[in-house]
């Protein structure tokens, strides 16, 4: 059931209250307690209690009703109940003005006006099951407000075809304002949500009005003495809030009720601005609708990005200050002057996090100068004119305004807390810096957030990933703006543009970047795009998350896989790698997130490391002519002569194969002796004469012919070109002489054994994952980029052999073990669903990865992003030597 819907039910209830029927009706609204037994208790063939206006429901309940001093009757229920030792869950004393209750197993007790019920129904959701600390988890206030939001938002929708969306939006900004105004000290309380409800006829016809006076007259600065009373109540705002005119709403009695009740039903006062910004932009996107509660950012993962780009260094350099009066003056000095953007801002979560990180260690440092100069004079400097951002969609601007409002509101309550009367008072609204509507990647952000190269400026932020085959037109005309004249750039991952943009902005200044973006541009083909023209400007790699599982709080939450990358134009030694929650400290932090040079790996037409040569498959270009089925084989059975097994990767993952037509040159007249055989042949040749490629029309002069015709002399290693990256290993084999493999796969022809160890090791799973990428959710294996470029080192003929017997083994052990690869090697890093891979298979390749480990390093390593190091290094060496 929605948080609403409980709301809802006991508001009805409390609202036409049948006092003998109170109990029952309230127990109803919560599922888990069945019908029967609230009709038992409503019957006492299941009241514990005799007493009459109690009612004792075992392990659950014990209520009474009564008239007078509800404290006492609470009081003297809770000794009887003690006395009885009886152990209900929920002890519940009520007048029906007053009520209170008490949860015996946290010992939190509740004593709230009766009409309040309705707001604290997630008291009582143990008779459901959930435990209040789990429902709070999930962050109730929030999900509560955008739920209601999302009620009222569809209601004005319906009964305002053709307002503009903007001027809703915004209305319903205004609106989110003044209710948590109302609720949290920044208006007299309930001001708002009773001046609705007293000054509106029920059926809504003249709310607009009121609202539109009411609009106006928060904007006004210079009040007029003839305005009237109810509005005199109302303070002047400012920040901008007010200042665009009132879009006209139509409101009937639905839209009204639904505005006094989101003001008397939601807690504004506990809302986290930056997880109902993320939520009322859902509300507001028909097609994140959906997705309600699971778009915004956990708190631990937006510290990830800031505390490594400039918060960490701030804590340091004031615990430095400690005791000093002066460098405590010179850090505030500092923060005042720092300037932070958020290029992709969305609602707004990063600047909201970090506007309050800062003003809470500023909070901190004002101690720490109590201490030395007993000064009691706390006047924040910390201002939202400080933080900027841009964002393209204009309903999620004014949520981020909004929601900037309601964290320095919450921060000068913190402040309160902490030191008294030091209050530095919320309205009138200070200006947040410039939040820009409009596309990121078109926009000047110089003329956004303009800074000279000694300027602290911090760009962050989670911008859109969107690979390159998701981009609409306009995505791809965004990025051939940014890299002019680049070729290539239609690999690229949106979120390229970000990088490039951002690494011109800070190129040769103090500023500095970190975005989150998704591993893909860390992997495969775009590092040598994209990176190449990043340290071009002089950027560098500051810190880095080596990939991980970005998640929110959200129950239900979707995790991508991704990396956090700082960036910087200032050079220096002391570089941190994280893995986790852990790092390190490095020299260098190579584009592929290791401990490595910058060296971008390059396709190469031949291997580097390795004298065998491997090739695609044999591409047909048949038009299905010379490929046979298996179901179609006994046509050919009288010349099978002709026919060869034919397997690509799918056949050989899943242990099946196909039949091919395959003619030798000499063999030619014979074949077309076939009535079957010369049929596929012709259905080749009008295939290719009917091309648009020229060099498939040339093929045309053959068609009993593949387009390649290789194959081995003895055998081949068969290597699939795409294979699904919830692998531990991609499952690679042999294939014998009389099998053609097809060109879904890369070949070896006649190599020695050790060579197949050796692409089968961890080593090389790593290089292909890091260096090849991924095709959607699965490993792209290629001859230039993976394996021309993998890196071995020189083998003694002793390793060698240790390699080729146990290889030989894992090919023993597929037989024995027998089925499919696909089910010897399962999906053990699935998210959903994984399927654990051959436990004997496993242990066989682990014995194999030790053998390759040592051929490679005398010690053993300390994790994969050791491994890659030293892979690119070697590649590095080895480029460098040859150029």
């Amino acid at each position: 059931m929605a948080i609403t819907e409980y709301e809802d039910k006991i508001k009805d209830i409390v609202e036409n209250l049948d006092k003998e029927e109170f109990i029952f009706e309230f127990l109803s609204v919560y599922s888990k307690i069945a019908k029967s037994t609230i009709t038992k208790l409503r019957k006492g063939t299941n009241n514990l209690s005799k007493v009459p206006g109690e009612y004792h429901l075992k392990n659950k309940l014990y209520f009474k009703q009564v008239s007078g001093d509800t404290l006492q009757a609470f009081t003297d229920l809770v000794s009887k109940i003690s006395q009885q030792n009886v152990n209900p869950r929920y002890i519940m004393v009520t007048d029906f003005k007053n009520l209170i209750a008490r949860d015996t197993k946290t010992q939190e007790t509740i004593d709230i006006d009766f009409k309040k019920l309705p707001r604290n129904f997630e008291f009582f959701l143990a008779w459901n099951g959930i435990e209040k600390a789990d429902f709070e988890r999930e962050n109730p206030a929030d999900l509560k407000a955008a739920e209601r939001f999302a009620k009222l938002y569809d209601t004005l929708l319906k009964d305002n075809e053709r307002i503009s969306r903007h001027g809703l939006n915004l209305f319903l900004i205004r609106l989110l304002f003044c209710l948590f105004a109302e609720d949290t000290g920044v208006f007299e309380k309930d001001i708002f949500t009773n001046t609705i409800k007293s000054m509106t006829k029920e059926d809504g016809s003249d709310l607009n009005c009121r609202i539109q006076e009411l609009f106006e007259f928060l904007d006004t600065k210079i009040r007029p003495k003839d305005t009237p009373s109810w509005l005199r109540k109302f303070p002047y705002v400012n920040g901008q809030l007010f200042t665009e005119q009132h879009t006209n709403v139509v409101f009937l009695k639905k839209s009204r009720n639904l505005i006094i009740e989101a003001g008397e039903l939601i807690g504004w006062d506990k809302v986290n601005p930056d997880i109902l910004g993320s939520m009322l932009q859902a509300v507001a996107s028909e097609d994140k609708r959906s997705h309600l509660g699971m778009h915004y950012t956990s708190v631990p993962n937006i510290m990830k990005v800031i505390n490594p780009l400039f918060l960490d260094d701030l804590h340091e350099e004031f615990e430095k200050a400690k005791g000093n009066e002066t460098k405590l003056n010179n850090l505030l000095e500092r923060m005042r002057k720092m300037k932070f953007m958020d290029p992709a801002c969305g609602s707004g979560n990063f600047l909201i996090i970090t506007y309050k990180e800062l003003r809470r260690l500023e909070m901190d440092i004002f101690e720490e100068l109590g201490k030395i100069n007993n000064s009691t004079m706390y006047v924040p400097t910390i201002d939202l004119g400080q933080f900027y951002g841009i964002e393209i969609e204009d309903f999620a601007v004014d949520v981020t305004r909004l929601s900037l409002y309601i964290a320095d509101h919450q921060m000068n309550l913190e402040l309160k807390r902490r030191y008294g009367d030091y209050l530095r008072e919320t309205l009138p609204l200070h200006k947040v810096g410039d939040i820009r509507c409009g596309n990121a990647l078109r926009l000047d952000w110089d003329k956004i957030l303009p800074h000279d190269k000694d300027d602290e400026v911090y760009l962050f932020g989670n911008p859109p990933y969107l690979g390159a085959k998701r981009q609409n037109k306009e995505q791809k005309e965004d990025k051939e703006i940014i890299f002019s004249g680049m070729k290539g750039i239609k690999i690229l991952d949106y979120i390229s543009g970000w990088f490039m943009l951002g690494a011109r902005y800070i190129s040769g200044t103090k500023g500095k970047i970190s975005f989150v973006t998704t591993n893909s541009i860390c992997q495969g083909e775009q590092v040598g795009k994209l990176w190449p023209e990043i340290f071009n400007k002089g950027i560098r790699i500051d810190f880095a998350y080596t990939p991980f599982k970005w998640k929110n709080n959200a129950k239900n939450n979707a995790g991508v896989v991704v990396a956090i990358i700082g960036l910087s134009s200032i050079e220096k030694d002391d570089k941190k790698l994280f893995t986790d929650n852990t790092y390190e400290i490095v020299k260098n932090i190579s584009p592929y997130l290791t401990d490595a040079t910058n060296e971008t790996v390059k396709s190469a037409y031949n291997p580097l490391f390795i004298n065998f040569k491997m090739n695609i498959g044999n591409m047909p270009n048949d038009g299905n002519g010379l490929v046979v089925e298996k179901e179609d084989y006994e046509k050919f059975a009288d010349c099978s002569q002709f026919l060869r097994k034919y397997v690509g990767a799918k056949e050989f993952i899943n242990s099946d194969y196909r039949y091919c037509i395959w003619i030798e040159d000499g063999q030619k007249k014979e074949a077309e002796n076939y009535p079957q055989i010369r049929e596929r042949i012709r259905i080749t040749k009008k295939h290719r004469e009917n091309s648009k490629d020229v060099g498939a029309r040339k093929l045309a002069k053959v068609p009993w012919k593949f387009r390649d015709t290789r194959s081995p002399k003895k055998n081949a290693f068969i290597i699939p070109r795409v294979s699904s990256e919830n692998r531990i290993y991609v499952p690679m084999g042999m294939a014998d002489k009389s099998t053609v493999i097809s060109d879904s796969a890369m070949a070896i022809y006649d190599a020695p054994l050790w060579l197949l160890g050796l692409l089968e090791s961890r080593m090389h799973m790593l290089w292909l994952k890091n260096i090849g990428g991924t095709l959607g959710t699965s490993f792209r294996y290629s001859a230039g980029l993976v394996y021309n470029t993998f890196p071995v080192p020189e083998l003694s003929t002793r390793r060698k052999n240790e390699i080729e017997e146990l290889i030989g083994n894992i090919l023993d052990i597929r037989e024995e073990e027998g089925g499919t690869l696909a089910e010897l090697y399962g999906s053990p890093l699935a998210t959903k669903n994984p399927k654990p891979m051959n436990p004997r298979l496993l242990e066989a390749h682990k014995e194999l990865d030790k053998v390759v480990d040592r051929a490679y390093k005398s010690t053993d390593f300390k994790d994969d992003n050791e491994r890659l190091a030293l892979l690119l290094n070697m590649y590095s060496e080895m480029v460098n030597k040859k150029g």
